[in-house]
């Protein structure tokens, strides 16, 4: 999905939010249990944001008109080069409703799941001011 891709890549996680779906479900690759809602994946991918390094979209997968995609990324957190997968699935109004995300090696996965839970704090302070705005 080149938006996502673009707003990825431009840094604008304001644009990024506006492609996510209500019931947006994101799947992390470091937390067993999937998120449910815009407000806490977009907090969660604001975190991303702040704990990626090098973050580089290296291609695309999947038909430009259908509703699955996957793009594959290089990134570092702190000394640890990270390979992974964002797939996208697309609602019936274009909008994310299903974002799973994918890392390797193992070593890149836990020191992504050490730096996120660093971040957790502030994640949820950014989820429940984005309720709050939205009255939900």
């Amino acid at each position: 999905m080149q938006a996502f891709r673009s707003a990825i890549e431009a840094h604008d996680l304001d644009a990024v939010e506006a492609l996510l779906a209500e019931d947006v479900v994101f799947t992390s690759p470091v937390v067993f249990k999937p998120y449910h809602g815009k407000a806490i994946t977009a907090a969660i991918l604001r975190g991303v944001a702040r704990v990626f390094e090098d973050f580089r979209y290296e291609r695309v997968i999947g038909d430009a008109d259908g509703r699955d995609h996957a793009l594959v990324f290089t990134a570092r957190v702190g000394d640890r080069e990270i390979g992974g997968c964002d797939f996208l699935h697309l609602d019936e109004s274009g909008r994310i409703d299903e974002l799973t995300v994918m890392v390797r090696p193992l070593s890149g996965a836990q020191a992504l799941q050490a730096a996120m839970g660093a971040q957790f704090e502030q994640i949820a302070r950014e989820a429940q001011q984005a309720q709050d705005r939205s009255g939900l």
